[in-house]
């Protein structure tokens, strides 16, 4: 018998969650207690365990996101159909929202199964259950209206894609959003001189210029009593990038780094770029496995062009995935012509969307065409053809 419980906290998980998604860092028990004691505060989180004959095959993280203009779009110059384009968008999207997945991290951390004990359709099915339930219990408990289901990010090869019946009779639109920026360490590769010794001449004096104009500027690795003396000018840095991007839909709280550092210990780096003894920059990464995560960065704008200090943190990221073994570098969204300057390749990614109105559910389709538009960024090829 296939049966599911929803869990409202991380310490109230079976025991044998972290056995389950052992693969995967952002599923595991660490991250998320971390993520519950620094979330934004706009999200909340639930967790859906499934059950076959009382034995744990499937996990799927939830959020309950509450969206709002003022947190989705920072202020920015646009031409009057773009403000039209912002306002249509917001009422769709404004209010409460589930979603299956991490709306902070790019790629598909919501949710995974044995294949061998259920079937893809059957745990599909059953999840939704669960999702109408968490819906149900927050309209009654919190009297907030979902609006919006969401299954967040999946490549184009993700075996969801062949549960086309079941998508169709939940009426989840698919849509495509702007990629995810990879990047593949080629396994002969041990420093960071063998990529540059990989690179066209044009992108290799590019790197040399890069380093030269850190100058003075120092990139050192925090340890755990680092980041919490450092947790206001972190959280500072990191909200003048956040506060220039066009569109946003949470804002991490100052602890947030603090606590991932303290749960995940030494699989959360945190570098910081120093001159002299200001910190004027930083970036953060996450080891999962052999997958090497880019996590939020932030820097002082006063330095950011005059150094490259966002240049300089992508080859630095680079290279300690070189140094470290890492077969694969997430780069992750924004920024996509820049990542694709270093290396990284856009991959596709795909969501899946309905709302809980039966006309803007209609419509969904339509407005999300309009709001990610074809690509419109230059890809770039660095490296030398054989």
């Amino acid at each position: 018998m296939i049966h599911y419980k929803i869990y409202n906290a991380c310490n109230e998980l079976p025991k044998n969650w972290d056995v389950l998604v052992k693969h995967d860092i952002f599923l595991q028990t660490g991250y998320l207690q971390a993520l519950e004691n620094a979330a934004p505060n706009n999200l909340e989180l639930f967790y859906i365990g499934v059950f076959k004959n009382d034995v744990l095959v499937g996990a799927a993280v939830t959020q309950r996101v509450q969206l709002y203009l003022h947190d989705m779009f920072r202020k920015t110059d646009t031409s009057c159909f773009k403000n039209y384009m912002r306002d249509l968008i917001s009422k769709i999207l404004k209010g409460n929202i589930l979603v299956i997945g991490n709306l902070t991290h790019t790629g598909q951390h919501g949710l995974f199964f044995k294949r061998n004990e259920i079937s893809q359709e059957a745990f599909f099915k059953i999840t939704q259950t669960a999702l109408h339930e968490i819906k149900s219990v927050i309209k009654a408990k919190q009297n907030k209206t979902i609006r919006m289901f969401v299954l967040k990010d999946y490549f184009e090869n993700d075996p969801i894609h062949k549960e086309k019946d079941s998508l169709d009779i939940a009426k989840l639109h698919q849509v495509v959003m702007q990629p995810n920026m990879m990047f593949s360490i080629k396994k002969d590769w041990l420093t960071i001189e063998d990529y540059t010794a990989a690179l066209q001449k044009k992108y290799r004096d590019r790197y040399k210029r890069a380093r030269k104009k850190l100058n003075d500027i120092k990139a050192i690795e925090l340890s755990t009593e680092d980041v919490k003396n450092n947790n206001e000018t972190l959280h500072q840095l990191y909200l003048n990038v956040s506060n220039n991007a066009k569109f946003n839909t949470f804002i991490l709280p100052e602890n947030h780094f603090y606590s991932l550092k303290l749960q995940l210990k030494d699989n959360f780096k945190v570098f910081g770029y120093y001159l002299e003894d200001k910190l004027v920059g930083f970036y953060t990464l996450i080891q999962n496995k052999r997958v090497l995560e880019t996590y939020f960065l932030g820097y002082d704008s006063e330095h950011q062009y005059s150094n490259q200090l966002y240049l300089n943190m992508l080859y630095d990221m680079l290279k300690f995935g070189i140094e470290n073994r890492f077969k694969t570098i997430v780069y992750a969204r924004t920024a996509m012509e820049i990542k694709s300057s270093v290396g990284a390749e856009a991959k596709p990614m795909l969501v899946y969307l309905k709302h809980t109105n039966a006309i803007m559910n209609a419509l969904l389709k339509q407005i999300f065409k309009l709001m990610n538009p074809s690509q419109d960024w230059e890809e770039r090829h660095p490296f030398k053809t054989s």
